[in-house]
């Protein structure tokens, strides 16, 4: 039990150190996102996907500790979680302290990319509706009342008022 416990130790330290590296990746896209420097911020989404597949494959591994754990453990522990078996740890002081701290900070670090994420989040849907507004005003530009200028057969010849023809030359000049 002792080893099964220093692994699961072990990944909870790996995992806690992907996640801050996450974290200062989150962080570093805040102000990218603010100065609207797409290449920088494709750079660290690309950076971020390769620690977010990490710890994915380290909380596999954590899983697998955990399973293990439940095994050795029997009944008692059909649907273990960390918390839990912090508090299964009352014979064992040193290790109950160690997990305790480790589900701590892991909790913490992950809380605090969940807030930057979110921050985030809601800086780009701003510039999002930033983008989407200035789209519509340049597309309202373009809009002009069309003139009642009639073709041959009947319809309308789609004249704009007040938009100069583009693409033409006046000869007539």
């Amino acid at each position: 039990m002792a080893s099964l416990l220093e692994n699961l130790i072990d990944v909870l330290d790996r995992e806690c150190a992907l996640y801050e590296r996450l974290l200062v990746l989150s962080s570093k896209k805040t102000p990218v996102i603010v100065d609207r420097d797409l290449v920088t911020l494709a750079k660290i989404t690309e950076d971020e996907q390769i620690v977010v597949s990490l710890i994915n494959a380290v909380d596999k591994e954590r899983e697998i500790c955990m399973t293990d754990i439940t095994n050795v453990l029997g009944d008692k522990a059909k649907g273990l979680k960390l918390t839990d078996l912090v508090n299964l740890l009352d014979k064992r002081p040193n290790e109950q302290r160690k997990l305790a701290i480790w589900r701590d900070k892991l909790k913490e670090v992950s809380a605090s990319v969940q807030r930057v994420n979110d921050q985030n989040q809601i800086l780009l849907q701003s510039s999002l509706e930033m983008i989407q507004y200035e789209m519509n005003i340049i597309q309202a530009a373009r809009r002009a009342p069309e003139t009642a200028n009639y073709t041959r057969y009947g319809g309308t010849r789609g004249d704009l008022i007040a938009v100069a023809p583009m693409g033409r030359f006046d000869a007539k000049q």
